[in-house]
């Protein structure tokens, strides 16, 4: 009898220990991933998403400041439970870019200002809350961009531009903060860009090579299919050729193990505006904003965003290509040699008349 009520307490015990550590082995800790959906253009590239295409002339180059915040852009659910398990976020970058003719090269960085959230529990998945402070990590940076783009047809203000562009990512920072992958990442697109009298326009499409697979966690399917669309009308607004732009921007991503499905696909919308100078040469200041939020509320497309960027660009035009800028030549249209003198800088070279001997 002994013997048997010791078997018997012995499987109750056991009975207990399994029940308790079911759960505990079931649930799972999300590990994190970079939510950020809003892929600027680059330094220079006129929409706040879109590229406008339209380097041009000698060597030039563009610098860029812009911040942005996001209201909810991750938020899990399994049909009961909601949680935001971030509910703002907050990113500033800046942006260095060298031209020269039809191609760029960039390189930005971006760094987490502001980034919080609810910790819980959603299905089998606990998800722990991002905590970014600036005043303990001042330094904290995300992934790095390097990018490369090329205008392959059309001329500046021209009604068509077509161009390729492909950007790699640089893994940083922190998976908990829900600010990179932990991987490198490409992207490749296809752009097209046009200009016809006051219509403005510009169109991507490519392919994001994504290798983090996280669905488990609400996260990313990995690699996915760009897609995007900007149109707007331009108006003269000030002296010098200063004109505004206004009209809207609308891009998305969707995964292609689970192509378009609600569940693995993000599309957002901005009504954007700029003002910005179109001088062919000489630095040029732009300021752009932009709000709007997500149409269809995959992660990272947020319930709303707001976005400031500032550019100062030259584009260091040089029409008759002879390596002095048209700001500096004095005879713009046609190739000349470098002088010390301003009015003939770029000119072409007059050679000194030499008398001829007059017969005796």
């Amino acid at each position: 009898m002994r013997s048997s009520s010791r078997l018997t307490c012995a499987a109750a015990a056991l009975g207990a220990v399994c029940a308790f550590a079911s759960p505990a082995q079931a649930q799972q800790q999300a590990q994190g991933f970079a939510v950020e959906r809003f892929y600027p253009s680059a330094p220079g590239g006129g929409w706040l998403v879109m590229d406008d295409l339209d380097m041009r002339g000698g060597l030039g180059g563009a610098m860029a400041v812009s911040t942005s915040f996001a209201l909810k852009p991750l938020r899990v659910t399994d049909g009961t439970d909601h949680l935001d398990v971030i509910s703002h976020q907050a990113f500033t970058a800046f942006g260095f870019a060298a031209t020269y003719d039809r191609l760029r090269l960039y390189v930005d960085f971006t760094a987490p200002v502001d980034s919080s959230g609810q910790s819980g529990t959603v299905g089998s998945t606990q998800f722990t809350a991002p905590a970014v402070d600036p005043s303990l990590t001042p330094d904290t940076l995300s992934d790095a961009r390097i990018g490369f783009d090329a205008r392959i047809l059309g001329d500046p203000g021209g009604a068509f531009r077509l161009g390729a562009g492909a950007q790699l990512y640089v893994p940083n920072g922190s998976r908990v903060d829900y600010d990179t992958d932990g991987t490198v990442r490409a992207m490749l697109r296809a752009l097209v860009a046009g200009d016809r009298g006051l219509f403005t326009y510009a169109a991507q499409l490519g392919v994001h090579v994504r290798p983090l697979d996280d669905a488990a966690s609400a996260g990313p399917r990995g690699s996915e299919l760009l897609f995007g669309a900007a149109a707007g009308a331009r108006f003269p607004v000030g002296p010098r050729g200063t004109v505004m732009v206004v009209g809207p921007e609308v891009y998305g991503e969707t995964a292609f193990e689970a192509f378009f499905r609600t569940t693995t696909t993000a599309l957002e919308g901005l009504l954007s505006a700029r003002v910005e100078g179109t001088a062919d040469d000489g630095p040029q200041l732009r300021v752009k904003l932009g709000g709007g939020g997500g149409l269809d509320q995959h992660f990272g497309a947020p319930e709303w965003r707001v976005v400031v960027a500032l550019e100062v660009f030259d584009h260091s035009t040089d029409r008759d290509r002879d390596t002095i800028t048209d700001s500096n030549d004095a005879c713009p249209d046609v190739p000349g040699v470098r002088t010390k003198d301003p009015t003939t800088n770029g000119c072409p070279r007059v050679e000194p008349v030499v008398p001829l001997p007059v017969p005796p």
